[in-house]
C-alpha cells in the first residue's frame, strides 16, 4: 500500500480540524437503515427448485441495465475502501475514522441492492455473482491520485453517483425499487458534502493546488464503474434513457460543485493554477456543446420513432 508523501501527510494534518468536525456533523444527520427493511423477502422463491428464467424480470431493460451497473459499482467496496485507506487514513485519526465509517456505510448498498434484484428475481443470480468476481478482481486503481485530487475527484463522483441511482428509482417504475434507490442516494449526498466541504477548506489552505486539482479530475474524471465489462454500451444505453447523461454530468453535478467553490473567483492562484483554471473554463464550454449535441441527436432519434410508430 502506498505512504503518502510528506507533503500530503502535511496537507491531511493540517485539515483534520476540519475533517473532525465535518465527521461529527456527518454522524450527527446520518440515519440508520437496515436492508431487509427495504427488500420484500416474502416474494422470494427457492432457486434449486425454481430456477430463474429469462421471462422473470418485471424491470424493463433500461432499468435492469442501470441498476446492475450500479450494483457492479457498489460491489466494487474492497478497492475504493484500499484506495481511500492509502489516501487519507493516517495516524489514529478523524480522516481514519471518516474513511472506515464511510465503508461501512457504502456496504449496505451492495448489500440491499443484490438482495433485491435476487428476490424479486430481476436479474440473472449467476450474472450478478460473475459479474460481481469480475469487478472485484478488476478492481479499481486511483492512478496514484494525491488525497488532494483524490477529495476533489470523490466530491464529482459521490455526486454523480446519487445522481444516477435517483434517476435509476425512478425510471424503474417499481415502488419498491425507487425507495431503495432514494435511500442510497441519500447516503451518497451525505458523503458528496463531506468532500465537497473539506475541498472548500482545502482552497483556504492551498488555493492553488486545489484549483490545480478540481481542473484536473473534471477533466479528466471517469466513473469507477468504467471496469465492469461491457460498462461502454451499458452507460449508453443509461445516457440515451436520461438516467445518467452528458446534460446530468454538467447540470447536475459539475456545475453545482464549481458554482460551491467558487472557482472562478478564487483569488491569488500562481500562475499554473491560473493556466490550469482556463482549461477548467475551455472544458466546460465544451461539455455545454456535447450535451446540446447529445440531448438534440437523442430528440432527433425519439421523432423518427415516434413518426416509424404512427406510420405503421
Amino acid at each position: 500500500m502506498p505512504v503518502p508523501t510528506a507533503p500530503s501527510v502535511s496537507l491531511l494534518a493540517e485539515l483534520e480540524p476540519e475533517a473532525e468536525r465535518l465527521l461529527e456533523r456527518h454522524l450527527s444527520v446520518a440515519d440508520e437503515w437496515f436492508p431487509h427493511d427495504y427488500v420484500p423477502y416474502g416474494s422470494g422463491r427457492d432457486y434449486e427448485t425454481d430456477p430463474w428464467t429469462p421471462d422473470q424480470p418485471r424491470l424493463d431493460g433500461i432499468a435492469r441495465t442501470a441498476m446492475y451497473v450500479n450494483l457492479m459499482t457498489e460491489d466494487n467496496l474492497p478497492s475504493y475502501h484500499r484506495e481511500a485507506h492509502a489516501m487519507f487514513a493516517h495516524r489514529d485519526s478523524a480522516w481514519t475514522e471518516w474513511v472506515h465509517r464511510w465503508t461501512a456505510e457504502e456496504g449496505r448498498h451492495a448489500i440491499v441492492l443484490r438482495d433485491y434484484l435476487v428476490v424479486t428475481r430481476n436479474e440473472d443470480p449467476v450474472r450478478l455473482e460473475r459479474g460481481r468476481m469480475q469487478a472485484v478482481q478488476t478492481g479499481y486503481d486511483r492512478n496514484d491520485r494525491d488525497p488532494l485530487h483524490g477529495m476533489a475527484y470523490v466530491s464529482f463522483q459521490e455526486l454523480a453517483t446519487r445522481i444516477s441511482h435517483r434517476n435509476t428509482g425512478r425510471y424503474s417504475d417499481d415502488p419498491v425499487a425507487d425507495r431503495i434507490m432514494a435511500r442510497i442516494a441519500a447516503d451518497e449526498n451525505l458523503h458528496m458534502v463531506f468532500y465537497r466541504d473539506i475541498v472548500s477548506a482545502a482552497l483556504h489552505v492551498d488555493p492553488s493546488a486545489t484549483v490545480r486539482a478540481i481542473a484536473d479530475e473534471v477533466i479528466g474524471f471517469a466513473m469507477p464503474g468504467a471496469v465492469i465489462a461491457g460498462f461502454g454500451p451499458a452507460s449508453a444505453r443509461i445516457a440515451d434513457a436520461g438516467i445518467y447523461d452528458p446534460r446530468n454530468h454538467l447540470d447536475d453535478v459539475v456545475q453545482p460543485l464549481l458554482r460551491h467553490w467558487q472557482i472562478f473567483d478564487v483569488e491569488g492562484l500562481d500562475s499554473t493554477a491560473e493556466e490550469r483554471r482556463s482549461d477548467l473554463a475551455a472544458f466546460v464550454d465544451d461539455l455545454e456543446l456535447t450535451a446540446r449535441r447529445f440531448t438534440e441527436k437523442r430528440e432527433a432519434r425519439a421523432a423518427r420513432r415516434a413518426r416509424h410508430t404512427t406510420s405503421a
